[in-house]
């Protein structure tokens, strides 16, 4: 019998500041599953009292940004004027549209402490008649996040709508980002529920997909959506992802992610001269930011 596995990518570390990223989207294989463009697994990591997460105002346009942590805490802050906390189990997201500034950085009352840090960063592409639409934002609490079990497994919808459930997160077209967790041997047939593409992140512990064995760090990409069945290996967490793909192509340069590679030349422009009209200053956070990379010009398709 074929196989339905159609990728295997082992996550890409990377160092940012003092603690460690792992790359899970886009690869060179892959650059989207389904409206998911880009997916950062960071940490887990302990940061002493003298380490602390500082992300200057940096801008992006054309998405949305999930923000979802395991431990730790994240201050938020951006050109809406929106500053809050994001804590294990809340969801961040930001809609970009034509244009936002965001800075993320340790809490003040951390700054001085050791702390961890783990958690997910993930960009979802918007529908073309959305790319240029106003920006905004919404935190949901961990309560309200759909959670439930069945036949000893446990599932969080923590984004999109899927088995009868859908989350509260504001997304913009069909997706789903689900935690599914066993603490014991399960099999798992879910591919009924599915649509469009799917990835499968197994943060920890591991799963046994047609008699082969996949880990953690490893991101797995269905070629059928509809055949997506798997057993746990006892004590496991992971994640399935996906949704209907765009069918418009999409070019990425650093934090700018368009289907007009035309927008995001002017994207550029306005934030290498500071253009305050596209890119507003964050309230409270606005003396530093992230410059534009000039490594960065060649464009990724």
């Amino acid at each position: 019998m074929q196989s339905n596995i159609g990728l295997v990518l082992e996550e890409k570390a990377t160092s940012i500041g003092n603690f460690m990223v792992g790359r899970l989207l886009p690869f060179k294989q892959k650059r989207a599953v389904g409206p998911f463009l880009f997916i950062d697994h960071m940490g887990p990591a302990c940061l002493k009292e003298h380490q602390n997460v500082d992300v200057p105002p940096h801008p992006h346009i054309g998405i949305s940004t999930l923000t979802y942590l395991f431990e730790g805490s994240i201050f938020h802050r951006d050109s809406l004027g929106n500053a809050i906390e994001i804590k294990p189990g809340e969801v961040n997201w930001m809609t970009a549209g034509k244009g936002v500034v965001h800075s993320e950085r340790t809490p003040e009352y951390l700054r001085k402490d050791d702390k961890f840090l783990h958690g997910f960063q993930i960009w979802i592409g918007l529908p073309k008649e959305l790319e240029q639409s106003d920006p905004s934002f919404h935190h949901i609490n961990k309560e309200e996040i759909p959670t439930w079990e069945e036949s000893g497994i446990a599932y969080k919808l923590i984004a999109g709508e899927i088995i009868g459930k859908k989350s509260p997160v504001p997304t913009h077209s069909p997706l789903y980002f689900l935690e599914i967790s066993t603490k014991e041997a399960q099999k798992i047939t879910i591919g009924d529920k599915l649509f469009g593409e799917v990835g499968m992140y197994v943060l920890s512990g591991s799963v046994k997909i047609e008699g082969n064995d996949y880990g953690s760090k490893q991101l797995l990409v269905a070629k059928n959506a509809s055949l997506c069945e798997f057993d746990t290996n006892g004590e496991t967490t992971l994640y399935l992802f996906g949704g209907d793909p765009f069918p418009e192509e999409r070019f990425m340069f650093w934090n700018f992610v368009h289907s007009d590679k035309e927008v995001l030349e002017q994207a550029k422009k306005n934030w290498k001269e500071q253009n305050l009209e596209a890119f507003p200053k964050i309230p409270n956070d606005d003396q530093e930011f992230v410059p534009l990379p000039e490594s960065k010009f060649k464009m990724k398709s």
